[in-house]
């Protein structure tokens, strides 16, 4: 298991904690954001990084690993390497998280669901969705990053590499819209 020393030291060594003004994909604003994209140009980072997190579920015979376009692609990737399973990922399709490119699920498939960072859950639960629909039968979710403070609750295990909390503001009540700043949508969703 990586130290949490060890943790910051890559977070910060790959330039991932950025700081702002932020429209984030729920609606909310804030002064820091996570690009944990960019722990992904790192090769040796992000093999630490998914060797922490498939030891986590080393022992719940996955026989898939999953993730979100594009978040969860490379670290899908990373983490079914270390388990020694296949990797595949879902991706939207007309707004719909759905399986495409051939990737199939077999029935009765161990998934474990991965994610670079965790705010609301909101697409590892579509994923969630689309592994049951296929059949599979989903193990957990992972990811390097838990910024939910808590709060997201799925009906199957999560396991993250770190948990950091970042303050959220609605944008009503932002301190940053009140100082007259406007705000920046970063990730791939609704990016200009």
């Amino acid at each position: 298991m990586l130290t949490i020393q060890r943790i910051n030291e890559i977070l910060e060594k790959t330039g991932v904690l950025q700081n702002g003004h932020f429209l984030l994909t729920s609606g909310k604003h804030s002064n820091k954001y996570m690009q944990c994209a960019k722990i992904f140009q790192y090769p040796e980072c992000s093999e630490e990084i998914s060797k922490d997190l498939a030891e986590k579920y080393d022992s719940y015979d996955v026989d898939i690993v999953i993730g979100p376009a594009i978040g969860g692609i490379i670290l899908a990737y990373e983490v079914a390497k270390q388990l020694d399973v296949k990797a595949i990922f879902a991706e939207r399709e007309n707004g719909a998280m759905t399986l495409r490119r051939g990737f199939d699920i077999a029935e009765g498939s161990k998934v474990l669901v991965v994610e670079d960072v965790i705010t609301t859950g909101g697409s590892v639960k579509e994923v969630i969705e689309v592994v049951r629909a296929a059949g599979g039968q989903v193990v957990g979710v992972g990811s390097v990053v838990d910024r939910s403070g808590g709060k997201v609750l799925f009906d199957v295990p999560y396991k993250s590499v770190v948990k950091v909390d970042i303050d959220t503001y609605e944008p009503d009540d932002c301190p940053m819209c009140k100082a007259g700043s406007a705000p920046y949508k970063p990730g791939s969703r609704g990016a200009k």
